[in-house]
């Protein structure tokens, strides 16, 4: 049970390892598009993206174009902000690890306290024949 217990624990580590990689990684291509267009081109496609015919009957129109908007919106001040996308990176980076660090902790407690509960629960014989 205990091997059981630190191998999903592993995969578990290596997954989470993974998407902290792949934020970071998508992260900064995201803040280096936005830094790198002018921030009305960007708008303007933004604004002109048709619904998709499979998404049309699942949500309202009218709310998927409002959020459309607000995105709109979002872009554009972001193009006003976004000459400081390198220094924006810089602390984005050390924040999407620090929660990385923070959930691994987590992720090796709770492997800890199954590990240690899991020998509690031995029965006495098989405590005996353990050691």
């Amino acid at each position: 049970m205990r091997i059981a217990i630190w191998l999903i624990t592993g995969l578990l580590a290596a997954l989470w390892t993974g998407l902290a990689m792949v934020s970071v990684s998508l992260t900064g291509w995201l803040l280096s598009m936005v830094g790198s267009a002018p921030a009305g081109d960007m708008a303007a496609v933004m604004g002109q993206w048709p619904v998709p015919a499979w998404l049309a009957p699942w949500v309202n129109t009218a709310w998927l174009q409002a959020v459309q908007a607000s995105l709109v919106e979002l872009v554009r001040w972001l193009g006003e902000v976004m000459p400081a996308a390198d220094s924006l990176m810089t602390w984005i980076t050390p924040l999407v690890w620090v929660f990385w660090g923070l959930g691994m902790i987590g992720l090796l407690l709770v492997a800890g306290l199954l590990h240690w509960l899991t020998g509690r629960s031995l029965p006495p014989m098989a405590k005996v024949l353990r050691t």
